[in-house]
Protein backbone atom coordinates (compact mmCIF):
# COMPACT_ATOMS: atom_id res chain seq x y z
CA UNK A 1 0.00 0.00 0.00
CA UNK A 2 1.38 3.38 -1.21
CA UNK A 3 2.04 6.38 2.03
CA UNK A 4 -0.63 8.20 -0.06
CA UNK A 5 -3.09 5.64 0.30
CA UNK A 6 -2.15 4.35 4.00
CA UNK A 7 -2.56 8.17 5.03
CA UNK A 8 -6.16 7.88 3.60
CA UNK A 9 -6.87 4.54 5.39
CA UNK A 10 -5.60 6.20 8.32
CA UNK A 11 -7.69 9.52 8.03
CA UNK A 12 -11.00 7.43 8.28
CA UNK A 13 -12.84 8.79 11.49
CA UNK A 14 -13.23 5.90 13.97
CA UNK A 15 -14.54 5.55 17.13
CA UNK A 16 -14.18 1.89 18.60
CA UNK A 17 -10.22 2.33 18.69
CA UNK A 18 -9.14 2.69 22.66
CA UNK A 19 -8.12 5.72 23.76
CA UNK A 20 -4.13 5.95 24.22
CA UNK A 21 -3.97 6.57 28.23
CA UNK A 22 -6.14 4.31 28.77
CA UNK A 23 -4.26 1.47 27.36
CA UNK A 24 -1.85 1.15 30.56
CA UNK A 25 -3.42 0.87 34.15
CA UNK A 26 -1.35 1.09 37.10
CA UNK A 27 -2.03 1.04 40.56
CA UNK A 28 -1.62 5.36 41.71
CA UNK A 29 -3.40 6.84 39.47
CA UNK A 30 -2.51 10.03 41.38
CA UNK A 31 0.68 11.09 39.53
CA UNK A 32 1.59 14.45 38.50
CA UNK A 33 -0.50 15.77 35.28
CA UNK A 34 2.28 17.12 33.92
CA UNK A 35 6.08 17.87 34.66
CA UNK A 36 8.81 20.45 33.16
CA UNK A 37 10.33 19.48 29.75
CA UNK A 38 13.31 20.84 28.54
CA UNK A 39 11.41 24.52 28.23
CA UNK A 40 11.20 24.29 31.94
CA UNK A 41 7.63 25.39 32.16
CA UNK A 42 5.11 23.03 32.97
CA UNK A 43 2.12 21.87 31.10
CA UNK A 44 -1.11 20.81 33.35
CA UNK A 45 -3.91 19.11 32.21
CA UNK A 46 -2.07 16.76 29.59
CA UNK A 47 -1.67 13.39 29.33
CA UNK A 48 1.34 13.48 27.60
CA UNK A 49 4.86 15.36 28.43
CA UNK A 50 4.42 18.14 26.10
CA UNK A 51 8.29 18.68 25.24
CA UNK A 52 8.28 22.17 23.21
CA UNK A 53 12.00 22.14 23.25
CA UNK A 54 13.01 19.08 22.25
CA UNK A 55 10.12 18.57 19.22
CA UNK A 56 11.56 22.03 18.40
CA UNK A 57 14.97 20.74 18.27
CA UNK A 58 14.02 18.09 15.93
CA UNK A 59 12.63 20.72 13.09
CA UNK A 60 8.74 21.77 14.01
CA UNK A 61 8.65 25.37 14.25
CA UNK A 62 7.18 26.67 17.89
CA UNK A 63 4.11 28.25 16.16
CA UNK A 64 2.85 24.94 14.38
CA UNK A 65 3.32 23.07 17.91
CA UNK A 66 1.29 25.79 19.16
CA UNK A 67 -1.70 24.82 16.59
CA UNK A 68 -1.62 21.81 16.47
CA UNK A 69 -2.26 21.54 20.49
CA UNK A 70 -4.59 24.48 20.27
CA UNK A 71 -6.75 21.95 18.46
CA UNK A 72 -6.71 19.09 20.53
CA UNK A 73 -7.36 21.18 23.77
CA UNK A 74 -10.49 23.09 21.81
CA UNK A 75 -11.90 20.12 21.16
CA UNK A 76 -15.39 19.52 22.61
CA UNK A 77 -15.20 15.80 21.84
CA UNK A 78 -16.17 13.66 24.94
CA UNK A 79 -12.84 12.84 26.11
CA UNK A 80 -11.68 9.61 28.58
CA UNK A 81 -10.59 11.62 31.57
CA UNK A 82 -12.35 15.42 31.20
CA UNK A 83 -9.32 17.00 33.22
CA UNK A 84 -6.75 15.45 30.62
CA UNK A 85 -6.87 17.81 27.72
CA UNK A 86 -5.24 15.19 25.28
CA UNK A 87 -7.52 12.57 25.26
CA UNK A 88 -10.13 12.54 23.19
CA UNK A 89 -11.79 8.93 22.30
CA UNK A 90 -11.99 7.85 18.88
CA UNK A 91 -10.18 8.62 16.04
CA UNK A 92 -11.91 12.35 15.07
CA UNK A 93 -11.02 15.51 15.24
CA UNK A 94 -9.16 16.86 18.81
CA UNK A 95 -7.96 13.40 19.19
CA UNK A 96 -4.09 13.64 19.43
CA UNK A 97 -3.00 10.97 16.69
CA UNK A 98 -5.53 12.22 14.01
CA UNK A 99 -4.30 16.01 14.83
CA UNK A 100 -1.23 15.11 14.20
CA UNK A 101 -1.35 12.87 11.41
CA UNK A 102 -3.53 15.52 9.70
CA UNK A 103 -0.69 18.16 10.07
CA UNK A 104 1.95 15.68 8.68
CA UNK A 105 -0.57 14.78 5.61
CA UNK A 106 0.21 18.38 5.04
CA UNK A 107 3.44 18.24 4.81
CA UNK A 108 3.38 15.16 2.99
CA UNK A 109 1.49 16.42 -0.07
CA UNK A 110 3.57 19.72 -0.08
CA UNK A 111 6.49 17.33 -0.39
CA UNK A 112 4.58 15.64 -3.24
CA UNK A 113 3.59 18.50 -5.29
CA UNK A 114 7.38 19.88 -4.85
CA UNK A 115 9.44 19.24 -8.03
CA UNK A 116 12.72 20.21 -6.29
CA UNK A 117 13.80 17.60 -4.73
CA UNK A 118 16.28 19.15 -1.85
CA UNK A 119 13.17 21.07 -0.74
CA UNK A 120 10.77 17.92 -1.21
CA UNK A 121 13.48 15.98 1.19
CA UNK A 122 12.66 18.42 3.82
CA UNK A 123 9.05 18.63 3.81
CA UNK A 124 9.05 14.63 3.71
CA UNK A 125 11.40 15.07 7.15
CA UNK A 126 8.72 17.36 8.59
CA UNK A 127 6.21 14.60 7.59
CA UNK A 128 8.21 12.01 9.18
CA UNK A 129 8.70 14.00 12.51
CA UNK A 130 4.82 14.55 12.89
CA UNK A 131 3.99 11.05 12.22
CA UNK A 132 6.27 10.23 14.74
CA UNK A 133 4.95 12.99 16.93
CA UNK A 134 1.57 11.59 16.48
CA UNK A 135 2.49 7.74 17.44
CA UNK A 136 3.88 9.63 20.48
CA UNK A 137 4.44 7.93 23.28
CA UNK A 138 4.05 4.44 21.39
CA UNK A 139 2.28 2.58 23.42
CA UNK A 140 2.12 -1.09 23.06
CA UNK A 141 -1.18 -2.19 21.45
CA UNK A 142 -2.32 1.56 20.18
CA UNK A 143 -3.30 0.74 16.60
CA UNK A 144 -3.77 3.58 15.60
CA UNK A 145 -0.65 5.32 16.88
CA UNK A 146 1.22 2.09 15.16
CA UNK A 147 0.14 3.05 11.29
CA UNK A 148 1.43 6.50 12.10
CA UNK A 149 4.37 4.64 13.21
CA UNK A 150 4.92 3.36 9.71
CA UNK A 151 3.98 5.95 7.82
CA UNK A 152 6.85 8.43 9.98
CA UNK A 153 9.65 5.30 8.73
CA UNK A 154 8.23 5.74 5.31
CA UNK A 155 8.02 9.53 4.82
CA UNK A 156 11.90 9.36 6.83
CA UNK A 157 12.94 7.16 4.02
CA UNK A 158 11.50 9.57 1.03
CA UNK A 159 13.16 12.29 2.90
CA UNK A 160 16.86 10.57 3.20
CA UNK A 161 16.90 9.32 -0.47
CA UNK A 162 16.66 13.63 -1.12
CA UNK A 163 18.99 14.75 1.35
CA UNK A 164 22.88 14.98 1.46
CA UNK A 165 24.08 12.12 2.64
CA UNK A 166 22.92 8.85 2.01
CA UNK A 167 21.04 6.31 4.66
CA UNK A 168 21.47 2.51 4.25
CA UNK A 169 18.60 0.39 5.97
CA UNK A 170 20.84 -2.33 7.24
CA UNK A 171 19.81 -5.81 8.55
CA UNK A 172 21.39 -7.22 10.98
CA UNK A 173 20.90 -11.11 12.76
CA UNK A 174 19.63 -11.79 15.58
CA UNK A 175 19.18 -15.64 16.52
CA UNK A 176 17.87 -18.06 13.67
CA UNK A 177 15.08 -16.13 11.42
CA UNK A 178 14.72 -13.50 13.24
CA UNK A 179 16.69 -9.97 12.37
CA UNK A 180 16.07 -6.52 13.17
CA UNK A 181 17.42 -3.42 11.75
CA UNK A 182 18.75 -0.11 11.61
CA UNK A 183 19.44 3.06 9.56
CA UNK A 184 23.41 3.68 8.97
CA UNK A 185 23.54 7.55 7.89
CA UNK A 186 26.48 8.13 5.51
CA UNK A 187 28.26 12.02 5.54
CA UNK A 188 28.51 13.30 2.39
CA UNK A 189 31.83 14.39 0.91
CA UNK A 190 33.86 11.22 3.06
CA UNK A 191 34.74 8.17 1.76
CA UNK A 192 34.06 5.25 3.44
CA UNK A 193 34.84 3.33 6.00
CA UNK A 194 33.53 6.10 8.36
CA UNK A 195 33.99 6.28 12.03
CA UNK A 196 30.51 5.76 13.13
CA UNK A 197 28.30 7.11 16.48
CA UNK A 198 26.01 4.28 17.23
CA UNK A 199 22.74 5.86 18.85
CA UNK A 200 20.87 4.21 21.95
CA UNK A 201 17.07 6.13 21.71
CA UNK A 202 15.03 7.15 24.81
CA UNK A 203 11.76 4.61 25.43
CA UNK A 204 9.52 7.58 23.34
CA UNK A 205 12.14 7.88 20.25
CA UNK A 206 12.04 6.58 16.85
CA UNK A 207 14.69 6.21 14.54
CA UNK A 208 13.85 8.53 12.84
CA UNK A 209 14.15 10.94 15.61
CA UNK A 210 17.79 11.52 15.16
CA UNK A 211 18.44 13.05 11.34
CA UNK A 212 19.22 16.32 13.13
CA UNK A 213 21.91 14.80 15.72
CA UNK A 214 23.34 14.00 12.10
CA UNK A 215 22.99 16.53 9.87
CA UNK A 216 24.12 19.06 12.49
CA UNK A 217 26.65 17.52 14.44
CA UNK A 218 28.14 14.64 13.07
CA UNK A 219 28.10 15.00 9.24
CA UNK A 220 30.44 17.93 9.08
CA UNK A 221 32.64 15.78 11.27
CA UNK A 222 32.66 13.07 8.70
CA UNK A 223 31.21 10.81 11.65
CA UNK A 224 28.54 8.16 10.54
CA UNK A 225 25.15 8.04 12.46
CA UNK A 226 23.72 4.09 13.25
CA UNK A 227 20.42 4.24 14.41
CA UNK A 228 18.68 0.61 16.09
CA UNK A 229 15.16 1.36 17.83
CA UNK A 230 14.88 -0.03 21.59
CA UNK A 231 13.07 -3.46 22.13
CA UNK A 232 9.56 -3.01 21.97
CA UNK A 233 9.73 0.01 19.46
CA UNK A 234 9.37 0.39 15.98
CA UNK A 235 11.81 -2.05 14.01
CA UNK A 236 12.58 -3.33 17.20
CA UNK A 237 8.76 -3.73 18.17
CA UNK A 238 8.71 -7.94 18.19
CA UNK A 239 11.46 -8.21 21.12
CA UNK A 240 10.26 -7.51 24.53
CA UNK A 241 12.14 -5.10 26.60
CA UNK A 242 13.75 -6.96 29.84
CA UNK A 243 16.61 -6.98 32.12
CA UNK A 244 19.43 -7.66 29.08
CA UNK A 245 18.37 -4.68 27.75
CA UNK A 246 21.35 -4.36 25.62
CA UNK A 247 20.69 -7.51 23.84
CA UNK A 248 20.32 -6.33 20.03
CA UNK A 249 22.67 -3.60 20.29
CA UNK A 250 24.89 -6.32 21.41
CA UNK A 251 24.60 -8.32 18.38
CA UNK A 252 24.96 -5.17 15.83
CA UNK A 253 28.15 -4.38 17.48
CA UNK A 254 29.41 -7.37 16.99
CA UNK A 255 28.29 -7.40 12.98
CA UNK A 256 29.70 -4.43 12.50
CA UNK A 257 33.02 -5.65 11.23
CA UNK A 258 30.53 -7.06 8.01
CA UNK A 259 29.27 -3.55 6.93
CA UNK A 260 32.12 -2.14 4.33
CA UNK A 261 30.70 1.37 4.96
CA UNK A 262 31.64 1.19 8.88
CA UNK A 263 34.95 1.63 9.92
CA UNK A 264 34.70 -0.92 13.02
CA UNK A 265 37.74 0.09 15.10
CA UNK A 266 36.25 3.54 15.75
CA UNK A 267 32.73 3.40 16.78
CA UNK A 268 30.96 4.90 20.08
CA UNK A 269 27.94 4.73 21.81
CA UNK A 270 25.48 7.82 22.81
CA UNK A 271 22.50 7.09 24.76
CA UNK A 272 19.78 9.56 25.81
CA UNK A 273 17.74 9.05 29.23
CA UNK A 274 16.79 5.19 29.43
CA UNK A 275 19.02 4.64 26.31
CA UNK A 276 21.88 6.12 28.44
CA UNK A 277 21.43 2.18 30.79
CA UNK A 278 22.10 0.71 27.08
CA UNK A 279 24.68 2.58 26.02
CA UNK A 280 26.56 2.04 29.33
CA UNK A 281 25.70 -1.78 29.41
CA UNK A 282 27.53 -2.40 26.21
CA UNK A 283 30.56 0.08 27.83
CA UNK A 284 30.50 -2.53 30.23
CA UNK A 285 30.07 -5.89 28.28
CA UNK A 286 31.30 -4.96 24.76
CA UNK A 287 34.30 -2.73 25.24
CA UNK A 288 36.45 -3.80 22.99
CA UNK A 289 34.13 -3.14 20.16
CA UNK A 290 33.71 1.01 21.79
CA UNK A 291 36.05 3.76 21.80
CA UNK A 292 33.69 5.83 23.83
CA UNK A 293 30.34 6.28 25.53
CA UNK A 294 28.10 9.25 26.28
CA UNK A 295 25.21 9.74 27.61
CA UNK A 296 22.68 12.70 28.15
CA UNK A 297 20.12 12.84 31.12
CA UNK A 298 21.05 8.83 31.92
CA UNK A 299 17.92 6.82 33.62
CA UNK A 300 20.42 3.98 34.87
CA UNK A 301 19.40 3.93 38.54
CA UNK A 302 17.78 6.53 41.00
CA UNK A 303 14.43 6.27 39.39
CA UNK A 304 14.63 2.17 38.20
CA UNK A 305 14.90 1.81 41.76
CA UNK A 306 13.31 4.57 43.91
CA UNK A 307 9.54 4.40 44.75
CA UNK A 308 9.14 7.53 45.69
CA UNK A 309 10.74 9.47 42.77
CA UNK A 310 8.51 7.47 40.47
CA UNK A 311 5.55 8.97 42.30
CA UNK A 312 6.37 11.85 41.03
CA UNK A 313 6.76 11.30 37.60
CA UNK A 314 3.62 11.86 35.21
CA UNK A 315 1.70 8.50 34.68
CA UNK A 316 2.73 8.54 30.35
CA UNK A 317 6.14 8.14 31.77
CA UNK A 318 5.51 4.93 33.70
CA UNK A 319 2.35 3.72 31.84
CA UNK A 320 5.43 4.08 29.13
CA UNK A 321 8.04 1.67 31.21
CA UNK A 322 4.99 -0.63 31.56
CA UNK A 323 3.99 -1.21 28.05
CA UNK A 324 7.57 -1.65 27.40
CA UNK A 325 7.77 -4.90 29.62
CA UNK A 326 4.69 -6.22 28.62
CA UNK A 327 2.81 -5.33 31.78
CA UNK A 328 -0.80 -3.20 30.87
CA UNK A 329 -2.15 -4.30 34.17
CA UNK A 330 0.13 -3.97 37.03
CA UNK A 331 0.53 -2.86 40.14
CA UNK A 332 3.23 -0.28 41.16
CA UNK A 333 4.71 -1.85 43.59
CA UNK A 334 4.96 -4.95 41.21
CA UNK A 335 6.72 -2.52 38.60
CA UNK A 336 8.91 -1.29 40.48
CA UNK A 337 10.28 -4.60 41.52
CA UNK A 338 10.58 -5.58 37.80
CA UNK A 339 12.15 -2.29 37.36
CA UNK A 340 14.76 -2.60 39.65
CA UNK A 341 16.17 -5.44 38.03
CA UNK A 342 17.44 -2.90 34.92
CA UNK A 343 19.39 -0.42 37.57
CA UNK A 344 22.78 -0.78 36.04
CA UNK A 345 24.33 -0.75 40.11
CA UNK A 346 22.01 -3.16 40.97
CA UNK A 347 22.98 -5.64 37.95
CA UNK A 348 26.71 -5.08 39.43
CA UNK A 349 27.84 -2.92 36.93
CA UNK A 350 27.65 0.46 37.52
CA UNK A 351 30.36 1.73 39.90
CA UNK A 352 32.90 -1.29 38.82
CA UNK A 353 35.60 0.51 36.97
CA UNK A 354 34.59 0.67 33.53
CA UNK A 355 38.03 0.67 30.83
CA UNK A 356 36.70 2.92 28.42
CA UNK A 357 36.30 7.23 28.39
CA UNK A 358 32.74 7.89 29.09
CA UNK A 359 30.87 11.84 29.47
CA UNK A 360 27.66 12.26 31.64
CA UNK A 361 25.54 14.95 30.25
CA UNK A 362 22.88 16.21 33.35
CA UNK A 363 20.63 19.04 33.84
CA UNK A 364 20.14 20.26 37.87
CA UNK A 365 16.83 19.06 39.21
CA UNK A 366 16.40 16.68 36.66
CA UNK A 367 13.12 14.49 38.02
CA UNK A 368 14.54 11.56 36.05
CA UNK A 369 18.43 12.20 36.27
CA UNK A 370 19.53 13.13 39.27
CA UNK A 371 22.92 14.40 39.47
CA UNK A 372 24.97 11.74 41.23
CA UNK A 373 23.74 9.81 38.96
CA UNK A 374 25.67 11.74 36.37
CA UNK A 375 28.74 11.68 38.93
CA UNK A 376 28.56 7.81 39.39
CA UNK A 377 28.94 7.52 35.88
CA UNK A 378 31.87 9.48 35.18
CA UNK A 379 33.90 8.31 38.24
CA UNK A 380 33.26 4.85 36.95
CA UNK A 381 35.92 5.18 34.35
CA UNK A 382 39.61 6.89 34.50
CA UNK A 383 38.68 9.12 31.52
CA UNK A 384 35.07 10.44 33.17
CA UNK A 385 33.43 13.72 31.98
CA UNK A 386 31.04 15.73 33.47
CA UNK A 387 29.43 18.00 32.27
CA UNK A 388 26.58 20.37 33.27
CA UNK A 389 23.60 22.12 31.46
CA UNK A 390 22.64 25.18 32.36
CA UNK A 391 18.17 25.45 32.23
CA UNK A 392 18.58 28.98 31.00
CA UNK A 393 18.16 29.69 27.89
CA UNK A 394 16.90 26.00 27.40
CA UNK A 395 17.61 25.97 23.43
CA UNK A 396 20.61 27.85 23.43
CA UNK A 397 22.27 25.16 26.42
CA UNK A 398 20.64 22.60 24.59
CA UNK A 399 22.07 22.90 21.65
CA UNK A 400 25.80 23.79 23.04
CA UNK A 401 25.81 20.79 25.12
CA UNK A 402 25.07 18.58 21.88
CA UNK A 403 27.51 20.34 20.43
CA UNK A 404 30.22 19.53 23.18
CA UNK A 405 28.92 15.72 23.24
CA UNK A 406 29.93 15.62 19.68
CA UNK A 407 33.16 16.91 19.44
CA UNK A 408 34.07 14.90 22.91
CA UNK A 409 32.40 11.95 21.10
CA UNK A 410 34.70 12.83 17.72
CA UNK A 411 38.24 13.23 19.11
CA UNK A 412 37.58 9.59 20.95
CA UNK A 413 37.03 8.81 16.97
CA UNK A 414 40.10 10.78 15.94
CA UNK A 415 42.88 7.93 14.79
Amino acid sequence: MSPKNLSEELFKPRVTHPETSTLVRHGQPSRPLSIQGFDNPSHPGWYRIIDRLLWSWRGLAPQEIAEVLARIAASRMTRSDECLLDTVTGYRRGNWIFEWSAQAAHWQQQASACEDDARAGLHWLHAAALYSLASYPHLKEDTLAEQAQTLAFRAYEEATRRLPGEIRQLTFSVSEGAAVSGFLHQPPGVSAPYPTLLVCANLDELQCDHYRLFHDYLAPRGIAMLTLDVPSVGFSGKWRLDHNASFLHQQVLRQLDQIPWIDHTRVAAFGFRFGAAIALRLAYLEPGSLRAVACLGPVVHSLLTDAGRQAHIPDMAMDMLASRLGMAAVADSTLLTELSGFSLKLQGLLGRRCPLPLLAACWPNDPFSPEEESRLIVNSSASGHLLKLAPAPAMGNFERGIGDICRWIAARLAV
